[in-house]
C-alpha cells in the first residue's frame, strides 16, 4: 500500500479535464471521482458498515460539529477512535464544523480566534477555533481533517466575501501549524463567493501552505447551478494538478460530471439518503417518487438490471407499502437502492474516463428535478448538507 496522502493519476480524459485517480489513505485507496456517502452521526442513516463496503464504498463523511456534541469527543476517543466507534474499516473525512458556521447562523459569533457556538441540543456555549477543530479531529484519527472555514451565505456582497476569505485564510495557517494523527490528511478549503478574484486569491494562498488537498467549499449554499459551476471554474485553474480536489456539498448527478469535467476528484451530499427517507428513488430514467399511487399494483423492481439487494428482492409495489405505513425498512431498501446506484454511476465516470467515453456519459445524465421533491432539513438538522 502506498504511503498515505499519495494521490495518483491514472487516466485523463482528452476532451475535458476529467481525470481518473487513486488517492491513498491509512485505511485503503479511494479511486477518484468518487463520492462520500454522508454519515453525520458516525452513520449513513439506516445502513450498517458492512452495506457500504459490500456495495465498494470506500470512503464516508462524518461531521466535527456534530460529533463533538454527541456522543462527545472523549467517548469516541475511549472507544479507540472513529474508526473503531462505528466499525468502518474504510477511509473518513471528517468535516471541520465550518458548514455549521453557516448553517448555525443564528447560534453562532465568529471572532478572529474561531466560533462562539449555542449548542442546537441544549443551548450549550462552546468555542471551536483552528486549534479545537484539529484537535478534535486528531483525536478522531479520521483519514482527511478538513481546515475550519467560514462559508459565507448566497447571495453575500464583496465585504462579506472579502472578511470570509481572510478569516478562512487566517485559520487555515493556525490549522497547518497543529499536529495530526498518524497518517492523517489535512485538506485546505476555497472560499470567495461568486467573486473570481477572490477565489483567485484565497486558493493561491492556501496552495502556498502546502496542504494534501483543496476543497471547493461556499457551493450549495442555495446559488443557481450556472454560478456554482462558474465558482468551480474560477477556482480548480489555481489548485495543483498533483493533488485531490473536492466539491464540498455537491451531489446532483449532472452537477457532479460537469464538475469532473473541470477536474474534480471528490464529492460528499445527503441527497441519495435524505430523499430515500422521502420516498424516492434515483434510477437511470429519472427519479422514482414510490410514495405515489402509480406504483401500487407495480411488480417491478425499482430498476430492471439493478444489482442492489433492494432492487434483486422486493418489488416497487412492496416498498411503496412500506414507505407509506413509515416502516424503517422502506427507507433502508431506499437507501440501499440509492447509495449503490451513486457507487454504481461513479464507477462508470471513472472507466469513460479511462476508456476516452467521458462526454458520451456526459450527454446522457438524467437531470433531476429535485426542487422541493425531499423538502429541506432545518438547520439544527443531523445532516450537515
Amino acid at each position: 500500500m502506498a504511503t498515505p496522502g499519495t494521490f495518483e493519476l491514472l487516466g485523463r480524459d482528452p476532451a475535458s479535464g476529467a481525470r481518473r485517480g487513486r488517492l491513498w489513505t491509512a485505511h485503503g485507496p479511494i479511486d477518484t471521482p468518487a463520492f462520500m456517502p454522508v454519515g453525520t452521526q458516525a452513520t449513513v442513516k439506516t445502513l450498517e458498515p458492512r452495506d457500504m463496503e459490500s456495495m465498494g464504498v470506500q470512503v464516508l463523511l462524518g461531521n466535527t460539529y456534530h460529533l463533538r456534541s454527541r456522543p462527545g469527543v472523549e467517548v469516541i476517543k475511549a472507544c479507540g477512535g472513529l474508526h473503531r466507534f462505528m466499525g468502518w474499516n474504510g477511509a473518513i473525512l471528517t468535516d471541520s464544523g465550518g458548514y455549521q458556521v453557516f448553517s448555525l447562523a443564528r447560534l453562532r459569533k465568529i471572532t478572529p480566534q474561531g466560533v462562539e457556538f449555542s449548542s442546537h441540543i441544549d443551548g450549550e456555549r462552546f468555542f471551536l477555533g483552528p486549534v479545537e477543530t484539529m484537535e478534535i479531529q486528531r483525536d478522531f484519527g479520521s483519514d482527511i481533517a478538513m481546515v475550519l472555514d467560514v462559508c459565507p451565505p448566497f447571495p453575500c456582497d464583496r465585504e462579506t466575501a472579502c472578511q470570509a476569505v481572510e478569516t478562512t485564510l487566517q485559520w487555515a495557517i493556525a490549522c497547518a501549524e497543529q499536529p495530526r494523527a498518524p497518517g492523517q490528511m489535512r485538506f485546505g478549503i476555497v472560499q470567495g463567493g461568486a467573486d473570481a478574484a477572490l477565489r483567485e486569491r484565497c486558493a493561491r494562498a492556501l496552495t502556498g501552505m502546502g496542504f494534501d488537498g483543496y476543497a471547493i467549499g461556499g457551493v450549495s449554499v442555495g446559488e443557481p447551478e450556472p454560478i456554482l459551476l462558474k465558482a468551480v471554474q474560477d477556482t480548480v485553474g489555481h489548485l495543483p494538478a498533483d493533488r485531490p480536489r473536492y466539491l464540498m456539498g455537491v451531489g446532483r448527478m449532472p452537477q457532479m460530471v460537469e464538475a469532473v469535467a473541470q477536474g474534480v476528484d471528490l464529492f460528499d451530499c445527503v441527497i441519495p439518503t435524505r430523499y430515500a427517507r422521502n420516498g424516492t428513488a434515483f434510477t437511470r430514467q429519472g427519479r422514482l417518487p414510490l410514495r405515489g399511487s402509480a406504483y401500487r399494483m407495480d411488480t417491478r423492481p425499482i430498476e430492471e438490471g439493478c444489482a442492489c439487494y433492494a432492487c434483486r428482492t422486493f418489488t416497487r409495489a412492496y416498498i411503496r407499502h412500506l414507505i407509506n405505513v413509515n416502516e424503517i425498512l422502506g427507507i433502508r431498501l431506499l437507501t440501499l437502492h440509492n447509495v449503490h446506484a451513486y457507487r454504481v454511476f461513479m464507477t462508470e465516470v471513472q472507466d469513460a474516463i479511462q476508456n476516452g467515453t467521458f462526454n458520451d456519459l456526459r450527454a446522457r445524465v438524467p437531470r433531476y428535478d429535485l426542487e422541493d421533491e425531499a423538502g429541506e432539513e432545518s438547520a439544527e438538522g443531523e445532516e450537515s448538507k
